[in-house]
């Protein structure tokens, strides 16, 4: 190291450049008076070998700080150190003795700050990771993103660590980006198209405090919405733990995943970080520029602004910060390969300095118009701990959102609640009243049952009420009004009849899931009755809780055969994955069916007034475009009561039958039947619904 020669650098894009000789670092400080890149020999060394000191006349270009370090490469081991006013009260909290994280590092070193805080906020530099510089080379293969059309996709969200972390997965490298990659298989047989995973961008699992009151041990932040690094892959979710390794190591599993027809969309987490607020700790933004960063309150600077429900919220729509966060997403798309994201809060996107929700905010207009990221998806969890509820009128264009009125609606529906049909109905047929306006479509709108925060499917059915003891907050976390009903006992059953009855229903809500217009996603583990044991809010049970549990793969195989040949209905016909709304007239122009008719049991047009836990309708196959082939009719009929109906049913096309596809209240593997193994119907007249249960009929 000692033929490191010293150069001014230039303000390059890239926080970090490496060159043939060299390389560039770049930082973003406006009211900084001197900046220190402090180069380390090893990652647990508690001293720098070369402090560089950066002074405004020759390492400053506006308000970026830059240096060229000529001999040095990929590899090196770095941190920062910044030196300015610290007054609070006028939102500046510079700390020169603080050591500070580059804030778009491409990789850590595995070790922990808050696991090694010894006093105050201070974590001892020997123990902090160290960021690491990355030669973005890579072979890909020719691999590109994949840009699966909307109305071809299903999700997957799934939590990368937890996906494979149990034992009973048998993969090579349990709880990490390879693990991912070795249940791939698995995946295509489900018959998804992307994995939307929990943040994987460089967090502190050690940042919970919380104690688990059963067990003694200290909770984990285990699904990671507090972020430390938004250009880095987290490190211990990689089986090579070398520094870098976790960049390769993720590029080699959106490569795998891509040869597989599947995409890769990652949540991500801007509207806050990790440093939390007056009483957090200085990480990086609050470092290097706390007052360009943060929201902070107007006449008290010294406090933050909280619409994140986790101590700050990002001053989202400053140019500055709307600089970082596109040039992160570019690094993802460009350098990572990635499919899309899933913005977290997205509520937080939409507010300008002030705190007020624009109508029009900049950074989301720019993220859906960027020439970059435009073939991405982009999708927003619509609404912020602040108040700001935009479910149908998500701001900037493309956006699709999380829609929790589809959620809640099809949860009370199926749970047998009074006069949910009118609303059942303007579910399945794709949220007219949220996205008929604007140019949006029914793909707009991302269609969930469950996620990863509340109840599995399993639980949906099994609990009335949350059951989050263990999570160390006395039962007071996670949301009281979940929609659900144990159907008959708090928890396990060992009852058949009840235990009936919650699969019935498990396989209700994916019938109505995928048979429904809109973008859907399911949770990982739903589709083997995943179980949390009534823990609606696990982000911090890092163990069996969470985990995917691959023993209930064939303990509950059932289930998974009938969610993979509904899967395969959905996506097999493209009456199910329209790309407009439904019209009341046959589709194209045509002499069939139209494309949407709705039926009492009586099978007349019903009265919505009257109608009541019970629905049914017709999707009519013809053609919508001279592009696409006729598809068949379907008939859907749901009966949520407690009794039993008999359906009279609307005459198929001519010369055309109706054939079982699907009926939930048959038991085994004949409740859902593959295509051309459907049952022709001896009665093509009428049908007797079970109670709570769901039928499919095809017409051919």
């Amino acid at each position: 190291m000692d033929s490191l020669t010293i150069y001014p650098g230039k303000p390059l894009d890239d926080s970090v450049k490496v060159f043939p000789d060299g390389v560039n670092f770049s930082v973003f400080s406006r009211n900084a008076d001197r900046i220190f890149l402090e180069l380390f020999e090893h990652p647990e060394d508690g001293v720098p070998f070369y402090s560089i000191e950066l002074n405004p006349r020759d390492n400053k270009t506006g308000d970026i700080w830059h240096v060229f370090v000529s001999g040095l490469k990929a590899g090196a081991f770095y941190l920062y150190r910044a030196e300015g006013p610290f007054r609070p009260s006028l939102g500046h909290r510079f700390d020169g003795t603080k050591y500070l994280f580059d804030p778009m590092a491409k990789s850590f070193t595995d070790s922990s700050v808050f696991k090694n805080i010894t006093s105050g906020t201070v974590c001892p530099v020997e123990k902090m990771p160290k960021c690491v510089v990355i030669d973005d080379s890579y072979d890909w293969e020719g691999d590109k993103p994949l840009n699966i059309p909307l109305n071809e996709s299903l999700i997957y969200e799934t939590h990368l660590k937890g996906f494979t972390a149990s034992s009973s997965s048998n993969v090579s490298f349990p709880g990490t980006y390879r693990g991912l990659t070795e249940k791939i298989s698995y995946l295509q047989s489900l018959g998804i198209t992307a994995v939307e995973l929990l943040p994987v961008q460089e967090f502190d699992e050690n940042e919970n405090t919380n104690i688990n009151p059963r067990t003694g041990e200290r909770l984990k932040n285990f699904w990671g919405y507090s972020t430390i690094g938004f250009f880095a892959p987290k490190t211990s979710y990689s089986s090579d733990r070398t520094p870098g390794g976790a960049v390769k190591e993720f590029k080699d599993m959106v490569k795998a995943l891509h040869r597989a027809g599947i995409e890769v969309i990652l949540d991500i987490v801007f509207n806050h970080t990790a440093e939390g607020n007056e009483h957090g700790v200085t990480l990086n933004f609050r470092g290097f520029d706390n007052s360009i960063y943060y929201q902070l309150v107007k006449e008290h600077k010294e406090y933050y602004v909280n619409f994140s429900g986790c101590g700050n919220t990002v001053n989202c729509n400053h140019p500055v910060v709307q600089d970082f966060i596109i040039k992160c997403l570019r690094y993802w798309v460009v350098e990572m390969h990635v499919d899309g994201f899933r913005f977290d809060l997205a509520g937080a996107l939409c507010r300008d300095e002030n705190c007020s929700v624009l109508k029009m905010p900049p950074l989301t207009r720019r993220i859906s118009e960027d020439p970059v990221l435009h073939n991405t998806k982009i999708i927003a969890e619509p609404w912020d701990c602040g108040g700001a509820y935009l479910v149908g009128s998500f701001p900037g264009g493309r956006w699709c959102e999380w829609n929790d009125k589809f959620r809640d609606g099809i949860r009370k529906f199926i749970r047998g609640d009074e006069y949910l049909s009118t609303e059942a109905a303007t579910r399945i047929a794709g949220n007219s009243d949220l996205y008929s306006s604007g140019g949006r479509s029914p793909l707009n709108s991302v269609n969930f049952i469950s996620s990863h925060d509340g109840f599995t499917l399993n639980d949906l059915v099994c609990y009335n009420g949350k059951h989050n003891e263990e999570n160390g907050e006395n039962n007071r976390d996670g949301a009281d009004n979940n929609h659900s009903s144990n159907n008959g006992y708090e928890g396990a059953a060992l009852n058949p009849r009840i235990q009936k009855l919650r699969n019935r229903k498990i396989k209700n809500f994916f019938v109505m899931l995928l048979t429904a217009q809109g973008l859907p996603m399911m949770v990982a583990g739903d589709e083997v009755q995943k179980t949390q044991n009534g823990n609606n809010n696990a982000y911090c049970q890092d163990n069996d809780i969470s985990w995917f549990d691959w023993t209930l793969v064939e303990k509950n195989a059932d289930m998974l055969d009938f969610v993979r040949k509904i899967i395969s209905l959905r996506m097999n016909h493209r009456v199910f994955r329209r790309t407009d709304f439904f019209t009341g007239r046959p589709s194209g122009g045509g002499l069939g069916p139209a494309d949407v008719s709705w039926f009492s049991f009586e099978g007349t047009s019903p009265d919505w007034s009257r109608m009541n836990r019970f629905l049914a309708f017709r999707l009519g196959g013809g053609v919508g475009d001279e592009s696409e082939e006729e598809d068949n009719d379907f008939y859907i009929a749901v009966n949520t009561d407690s009794h039993d109906k008999t359906v009279v049913l609307p005459s198929p096309s001519v010369g055309r039958k109706w054939y079982r596809v699907v009926d939930t209240s048959i038991d085994g593997k004949n409740c859902a039947l593959n295509a051309g193994e459907e049952e022709n119907l001896l009665s093509q007249n009428r049908y007797v619904i079970v109670s709570n249960s769901v039928i499919v009929l095809i017409s051919k």
